[in-house]
């Protein structure tokens, strides 16, 4: 089995660096299918098997039975959050921290379809750093993609758990970078999704430690997210839409094998030498897409979203507590 190659990942996500404007995105498509009504779904990083529930959901004809022609657009959440706030697109992945950001902006944006069923986020650092909670991020050089996102948002509520500030850390934007920014000890810790960097690096053998959000606080995370205008002209659309990835997401999870091949048939460079690191980033991603106990496929819990309203507020990214219940809707759950 081969090593993964860090080389070939860094390159892969150095291009997710510039943000990718809808419609010219690696899996765009400029044209439906005969009789399906064509689909863009905004979502963030690059090609990845990451997100291999929407493969899946193209590959067995998931969409295709909504009448859904679906394609991916890859670039950044909150370019997205904009594009869909005004109806240059319809749907888009995001999290809960990206809506109460684009509602306190006055974007008629709305969660209607939970994916990540925890907070994918976590600072991660090489085991000998001994960073293993919030307070030991004091003075220390920290990388994030940028001053957006999930990975920043985490970065932030868990500085605030910590009684920490942003002038507390030093903060380095690094694009998606993160494994190799911390392996080469560029930065002493970096924010990214638990199943990017700590996986990489323990592929190549490197022990880290890791700070999960959701370990300290409960706020949504990955769904499916619509605009008002979508739910008051065409709500069918936005059901056809969440059945059609609810499908996929149970399918994924009771396939695994075959999921993962549908995968590599959209990200064909996470195959040959890189399959085994690919595989295991997979295999990690199924926890955070499996229901918690007692959820309902797809909901989110109003505290949840209460929490994430306050904490928007409380770091001082938005100047008041927005409406938890403008946020979502479990209504358009099957």
């Amino acid at each position: 089995m081969h090593r993964f190659s860090l080389v070939l990942i860094f390159s892969l996500l150095l291009a997710a660096c510039s943000p990718v404007a809808p419609g010219i995105g690696p899996a765009a498509q400029t044209e439906s299918q005969p009789g399906l009504r064509a689909i863009k779904l905004g979502v963030g990083f690059i090609p990845n098997v990451q997100f291999a529930p929407f493969y899946v959901g193209i590959d067995k004809g998931f969409f295709a039975e909504e009448g859904i022609d679906l394609s991916l657009d890859y670039g950044f959440e909150n370019d997205y959050l904009k594009l869909v706030g005004t109806d240059a697109l319809q749907f888009m992945i995001g999290s809960s921290d990206q809506l109460v950001l684009g509602q306190a902006q006055g974007l008629p944006v709305k969660y209607v379809m939970n994916w990540y069923t925890q907070y994918p986020v976590t600072i991660f650092a090489k085991a000998e750093a001994g960073i293993v909670e919030p307070a030991d991020l004091a003075g220390k050089r920290v990388g994030v993609p940028g001053p957006f996102g999930a990975t920043y948002i985490a970065l932030r509520a868990l500085l605030d758990i910590a009684g920490l500030s942003e002038g507390d850390i030093q903060m380095e934007s690094i694009g998606f970078t993160q494994a190799a920014a911390v392996s080469q000890g560029l930065v002493d810790a970096a924010a990214d999704y638990a199943v990017n960097g700590p996986v990489v690096l323990a592929a190549e053998g490197i022990e880290t430690t890791q700070i999960a959000l959701d370990k300290y606080l409960r706020i949504p995370a990955n769904g499916l997210v619509t605009n008002d205008k979508t739910l008051v002209d065409e709500p069918e659309l936005v059901r056809a839409m969440v059945r059609a990835t609810l499908k996929a997401i149970a399918y994924t999870l009771q396939n695994p094998d075959e999921a993962f091949e549908s995968a590599l048939k959209f990200v064909p460079e996470a195959g040959g030498e890189n399959i085994a690191a690919n595989r295991a980033v997979f295999d990690a991603s199924l926890a955070y897409w499996t229901p918690q106990p007692g959820q309902t496929p797809g909901a989110t819990d109003p505290a949840d979203w209460q929490a994430a309203a306050e904490l928007l507020a409380r770091i001082g990214l938005v100047d008041r507590v927005v409406e938890s219940d403008a946020l979502f809707s479990n209504d358009y759950l099957p």
